[in-house]
């Protein structure tokens, strides 16, 4: 969306000049600004939430980009993190919008480079290579053509002249500053004969901006190959972040089931043989790499990173600077002690019963039945990597169940707080199939996260959804130098938060599990559903607790005929577990609501649509959450969190479940508000929403609206405020700047002249420039 902006605004807070590429902004987006910039100066980390559809992404880059540019030297790199790749892009677009101004202000583009960086499989422009499109193939494929001892094996050269071209040219010819996303790096790389991903990770280490996962920062394995050499004055954001916990928590985490030990067998028995055959051809190369484990673990690092080679996932430094312990130096004792390792785990995965222990335990026992120190142990993961590099392997995915059980016993060996181990040997949704699994499981998401808030500066946690904010500092064991919780400014009440409690009938209804296969709460639920398809104009989105309990839901209305009436009202597309289907789902969804016939999407919490996706204006009049998506609360994992968080941060099971499940309730009916301009209707179907206990976990900004003749509402009370709210939104309203949208004489009027500095200047568009649309949504800037 293109239009012509003839006024653009700088604010000075406290002596530094903010670039904001837009006439007016929100108070909610200045105030933000000033927690932002407080956090930077006195270099801590921030934790604020603001609310969905205000601009929380420009006014991220503006204010941080600003301060790049106002005081060099004083922070070094931004390093912006995101979940999704179009989230990403998102990011990009919005900093070519900032950037343009900036440049049009100063007369001339800064000297800014910024810089996407993803996976192979989003960045790969050799053919042969891209086709596959599955990330770990192509991840092979392309170490098939460019892995080191491959080009020393054909003159220095790989077999990809994409990577052999950049080689020759690429790291001695600067690229021009500018905003390069994934699109434009692959371009770029075309136009050149570049490979885009190493162009994109060699610029890592030069640019003032890269935006990229969440994992490149979080998971050890990643990080060490990626992001090890970014310095200590870097800013790190973590936007959209209500999750991070769980990010954390995963990216140390590590499962193996009854399989992956048969396939780990397999790959010993190769490398057993293929070590016999190298003995035969090149025991020197064999030397070779025992002097460099004698000579300590730094060297070998090196090598392994060449290739992108994910060696550990987590190694103190005083284990990498000292030699490897000596029963595993040669080749053949490390493979032994390694199948002495997976026999005790074969072993060990035949109970009968459900076992839980600590790491401490499981290495006693691992000493005390095969004779293998910890020490040794500790070393596993990054001695298999080295003995594959050496052994010039490049299908290193037929390794991939070895690669997994090395890495177990690295992260058992050098954790001993914070982590459980637990062995199931039946799925409890299925008890009479045996499908033993042995959990790995960080109990502790601050061990992932403190490495970076002790590297770098400030770290900002932000989110539309972070209440109550409190919860946070407490699991990530963090001091935010700035917490802060934002209000929505509206021209007009916009968003219609309601608590529905009752059916038509005045029955109680709710997810509790208890009452979850009760024929009357399902047809309550059916019923409101085609209350508000009959009302609501576009498309309505709802949110189950489960796949399970939506399959349910679904099965029954089809039973009672009330899925037929639906289906006359709106089209109904579903979300599956199948990605692919979801996405088609989607499309479709989305050409029934552009058409005008109007669409129902049946979504579960949790999922896809939940997390990554916009329901904005037509696309999403209503949200309605059905149920409180607790977890699954028998998960034995889960219950040994619970047990771990009460005694190491005193969070009781109950508040932690809560706060749990209203985070993701607020993501869910958060997706409906993408503006101040959209509105919607946000639809909560249980009864327990109208308890205080349950309201209070919700973000102010929603909260607030959710008076107390809204707080417990019967299907036929809540349709008739959803009809009444349609007609005063359906009315024309004028947007006046002075509460919602401000000025900067208007800032600075309240503020007052001593607080701050405004001034406004108004820049000439050039001919035939454009940026981003503001009309649809004058009052400010969204993201």
């Amino acid at each position: 969306f293109f239009f012509h902006l003839t006024r653009i605004m700088k604010i000075e807070i406290d002596g530094l000049t903010v670039y904001f590429p837009y006439e007016y902004i929100y108070p909610e987006q200045y105030e933000y600004m000033v927690e932002l910039k407080q956090s930077l100066d006195v270099k801590g980390h921030a934790l604020l939430e603001m609310p969905s559809g205000t601009g929380k992404t420009v006014t991220l880059l503006s204010l941080i980009v600003s301060y790049q540019l106002g005081y060099p030297g004083r922070i070094g790199k931004f390093i912006y993190c995101s979940r999704t790749v179009q989230e990403m892009e998102k990011v990009s677009e919005e900093l070519k919008f900032l950037m343009a101004f900036i440049a049009q202000e100063r007369d001339e583009p800064p000297p800014y480079l910024a810089i996407n960086l993803s996976a192979r499989k989003n960045l790969c422009i050799n053919e042969s290579v891209a086709c596959h499109q599955v990330g770990n193939v192509v991840d092979s494929e392309c170490r098939k053509l460019t892995a080191s001892f491959i080009r020393d094996n054909n003159d220095g050269n790989s077999l990809c002249s994409l990577f052999n071209g950049f080689e020759r040219t690429g790291k001695t010819t600067a690229i021009p500053p500018g905003i390069y996303n994934l699109s434009d790096l692959k371009a770029m790389g075309a136009e050149k004969g570049w490979c885009p991903y190493f162009l994109a990770r060699y610029t890592l280490t030069h640019c003032d901006l890269v935006v990229y996962s969440y994992h490149y920062l979080l998971d050890p394995k990643i990080a060490s190959l990626v992001s090890r050499d970014f310095g200590k004055d870097s800013v790190v954001v973590f936007d959209e972040a209500h999750n991070i916990d769980n990010v954390c928590i995963e990216s140390l985490s590590i499962d193996i089931r009854e399989r992956h030990l048969g396939l780990g067998k397999k790959s010993l028995d190769k490398l057993t043989q293929k070590v016999d055959e190298i003995k035969e051809t090149n025991a020197a190369k064999l030397r070779e790499e025992y002097q460099r484990l004698v000579e300590g673990l730094r060297q070998t690092r090196e090598l392994l990173q060449q290739d992108d080679i994910v060696a550990n996932p987590v190694l103190p430094d005083e284990v990498v600077e000292g030699s490897v312990p000596g029963d595993i130096r040669q080749a053949t004792h490390f493979l032994q002690f390694l199948d002495r390792f997976v026999e005790h785990l074969i072993v060990k995965m035949k109970v009968q019963h459900v076992v839980q222990e600590p790491p401490s335990s499981f290495l006693e026992e691992v000493e005390r039945e095969v004779s293998i120190e910890r020490r040794p142990l500790q070393f596993t993961a990054e001695r298999l990597s080295s003995l594959l590099q050496t052994l010039e392997l490049t299908d290193l995915d037929d390794f991939g169940p070895l690669v997994r059980i090395a890495q177990f016993a690295t992260l058992v060996s050098t954790h001993t707080k914070g982590f459980s181990l637990i062995i199931e040997p039946f799925d409890d949704r299925a008890p009479t199939i045996r499908d033993p699994v042995l959990h790995f499981s960080c109990m502790d998401a601050s061990l992932a996260i403190r490495p970076v808030f002790d590297r770098f500066q400030s770290v900002i946690i932000t989110s539309g959804t972070l209440s109550p904010l409190d919860m946070y500092p407490k699991i990530l064991d963090f001091a935010p130098a700035t917490q802060k919780s934002l209000p929505m400014t509206l021209n007009r009440e916009s968003l219609l938060p309601i608590v529905v409690t009752r059916g038509h009938d005045q029955a109680k209804i709710s997810s509790r599990y208890e009452m979850r296969q009760d024929s009357a709460v399902k047809r309550n639920y059916g019923e409101l559903l085609l209350e508000m398809a009959s009302v609501v104009p576009d498309g309505l989105a709802c949110f189950f607790v489960s796949y399970e309990y939506l399959e349910s839901m679904v099965t029954t209305w089809m039973d009672q005929g009330i899925m037929q009436k639906i289906r006359k009202k709106k089209l109904v597309f579903v979300e599956t577990q199948d990605i692919a289907e979801t996405e088609i789902a989607l499309q479709n969804y989305q050409r029934a609501c552009e058409n005008g016939r109007g669409a129902i999407l049946l979504s579960v919490a949790r999922g896809k649509v939940s997390e990554g996706i916009d329901f904005d204006h037509h696309l999403g009049r209503a949200v309605l959450m059905f149920g409180i998506p607790y977890v699954y609360t028998q998960s034995r994992v889960l219950k040994a969190r619970l047990e771990y968080l009460a005694e190491a941060f005193q969070i009781k099971e109950g508040a932690f479940l809560t706060f749990d499940a209203m985070r993701h309730a607020a993501q869910c009916v958060g997706r409906a508000i993408r503006g101040k301009s959209d509105y919607g209707i946000m639809c909560f179907a249980d009864a327990r929403y109208s308890t205080e206990d349950k309201r209070s976990k919700l973000p102010a900004w929603i909260n607030k609206h959710i008076t107390p003749a809204r707080a417990n509402l019967s299907t036929d009370e809540a349709i008739n405020f959803a009809k009444q709210f349609l007609r005063e939104m359906a009315q024309p309203y004028e947007v006046v700047p002075g509460q919602s949208m401000l000025t900067a004489q208007q800032i600075a009027a309240k503020r007052g002249p001593s607080a701050l500095k405004m001034k406004i200047k108004v820049a000439k568009q050039s001919e035939g420039g454009s940026t981003m649309d503001q009309a649809a949504d004058i009052e400010g800037a969204t993201s």
